[in-house]
């Protein structure tokens, strides 16, 4: 029997796949990819992502501003992320987070946004899903003081950040989610970080149609990949693919609560 697996952040909206969908859960399924979870990164495209978790059974969804897109518009309404989460299949807050490579002279409208997502995960109690690159001391910082407010669960999403983030966000008691930067070759300071990580505060996504793991890497991405991302980085762990694979499926369902099969 093919092993299940979860893809915890995907984005199945996105052009790259359009005209292609059904064939593209179809090789999920056939790839043991059971549930996945479709990112919606900008409200004009929430029907349409509602609309994908209405049509396909494995397909969950979340949704938030990211902060790349922070300052095209206001931000975002506490009300607007509350009702968004009535949907039975609304599983998470995000993403959001902040993005101080390429959108570093946002940051302060990214920082109040942050604070108005993770508000939202502390009413609904459901998971915060971030976005971090080049802003660790930041994020930190923001993380930590909203958890002094309140607890609310989270995943660090795509993980590529430094040591620091990562241990400040298990201090936390938050999770850590792989992608296929993860099973780059070059990527062994990262995989070292990940393995300061308790295997259950792991999961695995694609953040497809971006990061494709090896062998498709440089091509787009897509949850069949998922597996492949898992198989590369389960020895981190110590553990063989289909052991992991269960871990990180259990590990999600922790998680997202709300994606729980019952």
């Amino acid at each position: 029997m093919i092993p299940t697996i979860v893809d915890s952040h995907t984005h199945l909206d996105f052009p790259d796949f359009d005209g292609e969908r059904d064939a593209i859960i179809e090789r999920a399924r056939a790839a043991g990819v059971t549930r996945m979870v479709s990112i919606c990164t900008k409200m004009e495209r929430a029907d349409f992502v509602r609309g994908l978790a209405d049509t396909y059974p494995e397909v969950y969804w979340a949704g938030g501003i990211h902060p790349m897109s922070a300052d095209k518009q206001p931000v975002i309404a506490l009300e607007v992320l509350l009702k968004l989460a009535e949907h039975p299949k609304f599983v998470g807050i995000g993403e959001t987070g902040l993005d101080y490579h390429y959108t570093p002279e946002s940051a302060p409208i990214q920082q109040e946004s942050l604070r108005v997502h993770i508000e939202a995960a502390r009413q609904t109690g459901l998971p915060l899903i971030i976005h971090s690159r080049d802003a660790d001391e930041d994020m930190i910082r923001i993380l930590s003081e909203e958890h002094r407010a309140g607890a609310y669960s989270c995943v660090m999403h795509c993980f590529s950040s430094g040591p620091e983030l990562a241990a400040a966000a298990l201090d936390l008691g938050f999770y850590l989610s792989a992608s296929g930067i993860a099973a780059f070759k070059k990527s062994e300071a990262l995989r070292e970080i990940f393995a300061t990580a308790p295997v259950e505060r792991i999961l695995v996504e694609t953040d497809a149609p971006y990061l494709a793991p090896p062998p498709h890497r440089g091509k787009r991405n897509e949850p069949a990949y998922t597996a492949l991302t898992a198989q590369a980085v389960a020895s981190v762990w110590g553990m063989d693919y289909p052991e992991f694979a269960r871990q990180t499926s259990e590990n999600f369902d922790r998680l997202f609560t709300k994606a729980r099969l019952t």
